[in-house]
C-alpha cells in the first residue's frame, strides 16, 4: 500500500490526485491550506474552483494537516505555483519522512536567483531526502487527463528506482508515463516551453497563419535548448514528450493559460487586464524575466525569447517583434 500525499489544491494536483486514486493500491491524502477549505471540498465532493464537475472519489481524505497528511506519506507529490513552492517546502519539511520520495509537478524558476523546483528542495531539505526526488512534466493539459483522454508524462529523478515507483502509482490506461534521468532537462522543458506558447498565442491572435506558427515553434525549440543544455540538460530531452510534446500541446491548446496569454495581447488587451481575468497562475511571465537573464549571463542567443520579453515588459508592439525576428541576419539552421 502506498500513503500517497498530494500538496497543491490546484487542477494539477486534483488530477495527479484523482489518477493515483485509481489504484486500490495508492491511499489518497489532499492537503488543503486551511481547515474551511478543507471542509468545503469534502462537503462539495468537488473543486468547483479549478474542475467543476469532476467528483471526487470516495477514498479521498482531505485536510489540513500537515502531519496527519505527511507524517505517513511514502510519496508526496507537490503541485503548487512555482512562486509558493519554497513556501510550501518550509512548512511540511519537519513531517516528512526520512524515506519519503518528493516529487516536485511543479513548473517554474523562482525569482530572483532562476532556480529550478529541484534545486529548492537542495536547500531546504535533508541529502537523504534530496536523493530520493522525482520530477514530473510533459504534455500535460489536466482538464483532458482527468476525463479520461489518452495522455503521457515523463517522470525524472537521479534514483531510476524512485522514478518507476511514482510513474507506477500515476500510470493508468489513459495516462501513460515514461521515466528518465536528466532531472534538469525535464523540468527546464516544462518551464521553458511556457514562453514559447506565449509567442505561439500572440501568432494566433495576429492570425499570422500555420506557415509562421511551424517555423516560429521549432525555432522556438532550438533555441530553449540551447539554454537548456547550457544549464545541464541533455539535447535528447527536448525531442521528447518533456520538450516537444509539452510545446506542441500548450502552443495549440485552447486550455493552455500561457498561449491564451499571449493571444490576448496580440488581440490588444494589456498585460494586468489578462492576469486579472485569470484564476490559475500564468508561470510563462517570470520564466520569460528569468530565461532572458540566464541568456545574458550564459551568453546563450536568445532572439524569440527577448522578443517576448520586450512586448510583455517593455511596450513593444506584437508586429514590430514579429518584424524584429524576420530581419535578423541570415544564418544556417
Amino acid at each position: 500500500m502506498n500513503n500517497v500525499a498530494i500538496v497543491g489544491v490546484t487542477t494539477w494536483g486534483i488530477t495527479l490526485a484523482i489518477m493515483a486514486s485509481k489504484s486500490q493500491n495508492n491511499k489518497i491524502t489532499l492537503l488543503s491550506r486551511t481547515e474551511a477549505e478543507a471542509t468545503n471540498l469534502s462537503k462539495e465532493g468537488e473543486c468547483s474552483r479549478f474542475l467543476p464537475g469532476v467528483r471526487f472519489p470516495n477514498s479521498f481524505t482531505i485536510t489540513s494537516s500537515v502531519k496527519d497528511a505527511i507524517s505517513n506519506a511514502n510519496i508526496i507529490i507537490l503541485a503548487v505555483p512555482s512562486h509558493s513552492f519554497r513556501r510550501n517546502i518550509a512548512e511540511i519539511a519537519p513531517a516528512i519522512p526520512s524515506h519519503s520520495i518528493l516529487v516536485s509537478a511543479t513548473k517554474g524558476l523562482e525569482m530572483p536567483n532562476k532556480l529550478r523546483m529541484s534545486e529548492i528542495v537542495g536547500e531546504e531539505l535533508s541529502k537523504e531526502i534530496c536523493e530520493n526526488l522525482c520530477v514530473i512534466s510533459g504534455p500535460n493539459l489536466a482538464k483532458e487527463i482527468v476525463v479520461g483522454k489518452p495522455s503521457s508524462s515523463v517522470v525524472a529523478s537521479n534514483n531510476i528506482v524512485n522514478a518507476q515507483l511514482v510513474r507506477d502509482v500515476l500510470m493508468q490506461p489513459t495516462f501513460r508515463i515514461y521515466t528518465s534521468d536528466d532531472v534538469i532537462g525535464v523540468e527546464l522543458c516544462g518551464t521553458l516551453k511556457n514562453i514559447i506558447a506565449i509567442g505561439a498565442g500572440i501568432v494566433d491572435g495576429l492570425e499570422l497563419g500555420d506557415n509562421s506558427k511551424a517555423a516560429y515553434i521549432t525555432r522556438g525549440i532550438a533555441e530553449i535548448s540551447r539554454l537548456g543544455t547550457s544549464l545541464g540538460a541533455s539535447a535528447h530531452t527536448f525531442a521528447g514528450l518533456a520538450g516537444v510534446g509539452d510545446i506542441v500541446a500548450t502552443s495549440f491548446s485552447k486550455l493552455s493559460r500561457n498561449r491564451h496569454l499571449g493571444e490576448q495581447i496580440a488581440l490588444g488587451r494589456t498585460l494586468e487586464q489578462i492576469t486579472y481575468d485569470m484564476q490559475n497562475v500564468i508561470e510563462g511571465l517570470e520564466t520569460t524575466r528569468a530565461a532572458v537573464e540566464l541568456g545574458e549571463l550564459l551568453g546563450v542567443e536568445l532572439p524569440i525569447t527577448q522578443a517576448i520579453y520586450k512586448i510583455l515588459f517593455e511596450g513593444m508592439q506584437p508586429q514590430q517583434g514579429i518584424q524584429e525576428l524576420m530581419n535578423r541576419p541570415p544564418t544556417s539552421e
